[in-house]
């Protein structure tokens, strides 16, 4: 049975990759995990100078979900290169650089260190971040901004380049197309959604910013729609992320216009999720008698038109 995905000259064994912030940086968890049963690693966000990250509490859990405000807390590029590349290059599925940056030039500027590695398949860009220069909006929430981002990113690489969109917008279909205009090759759906949650005897809030990041299960229909929704609108590949923890739900995303997708929240409950619906999604092919997982991409039969959808938001 055909399993593998490709994306820009890329192929990945197998549909089912795990999402940035859940796994490390992909070289922590071999013990715990053959991740070479996985189609990909998207490893820890990454910029320029190391992060500290926000302040604690920055995790609480919620009602089939957690809440997070880590503040993209990691090593840095540099440490990124010198410590963990050499132990990534030892694997045999795709790595993915996960990049998050507070301005146009800091993103170029960490593409360009790493896209001379080998041992980097591609890049997922996180255009979730602050924009300094600007107020500290986030970047996926502008339009252009999204659009000079990839410009500027595809300038500088032929490696697979794959944009994360947010889902804080009203039609999150405009921004795959912003992104797939400037030459995306994909279009990762969706980032977390933007939560809270209160302490009712301390009357505090439950994250030392306020606000946070939704993931986990609760946010699944959500991220179902928008992958319909950016299936329908754009011609590259969608991967599906939010709220996937059995194989089932990795089909239910496919059948919504997801070519892949990642594991997310639930690599900290079971860190072998990805392998597990990877083989569970091989198993149900074989027993529908499908030869190919592509055939599943998009073949929702859908009762209403996505129109309809788009008039109740």
């Amino acid at each position: 049975m055909h399993e593998s995905f490709t994306v820009a000259g890329l192929t990945l064994q197998n549909r089912v990759l795990v999402a940035s912030g859940t796994f490390g940086y992909g070289d922590e968890v071999p013990q715990l995990v053959d991740v070479n049963k996985l189609g990909g690693i998207v490893t820890k966000s990454l910029s320029m100078k190391p992060r500290d990250g926000n302040p604690a509490p920055r995790i609480a859990e919620t009602p089939s979900g957690m809440l997070n405000s880590i503040g993209l807390a990691n090593i840095g590029v540099k440490k990124f290169i010198e410590e963990k590349i050499p132990k990534l290059s030892t694997f045999s599925c795709a790595v993915i650089a996960n990049i998050a940056a507070s301005s146009v030039e800091e993103y170029c500027g960490v593409l360009e260190k790493l896209d001379p590695f080998e041992a980097i398949a591609g890049f997922e860009i996180n255009v979730s971040c602050p924009n300094v220069k600007e107020g500290g909006l986030s970047f996926g929430t502008d339009k252009e901004k999204v659009a000079l981002i990839t410009k500027e990113l595809r300038r500088r690489t032929k490696k697979p380049l794959m944009i994360k969109l947010t889902p804080n917008v009203t039609h999150i279909s405009e921004f795959a197309l912003a992104a797939e205009s400037e030459g995306a090759d994909a279009v990762s759906v969706i980032n977390t959604i933007i939560g809270m949650a209160i302490d009712i005897r301390t009357r505090k809030t439950k994250l030392s910013t306020v606000t946070g990041g939704l993931s986990g299960p609760a946010i699944k229909p959500i991220a179902l729609a928008k992958v319909y929704e950016v299936y329908r609108a754009v011609k590259i590949p969608v991967i599906g992320i939010g709220g996937i923890t059995s194989w089932e739900d990795a089909v239910e995303f496919l059948l919504a216009g997801a070519s892949a997708v990642q594991v997310g929240t639930y690599n900290f409950v079971v860190p072998s999720a990805g392998v597990t619906i990877a083989e569970g999604i091989k198993s149900f092919c074989e027993q529908q008698s499908i030869s190919d997982v592509g055939k599943l991409v998009g073949a929702v039969e859908a009762k209403r038109d996505l129109s309809v959808i788009e008039s109740w938001l």
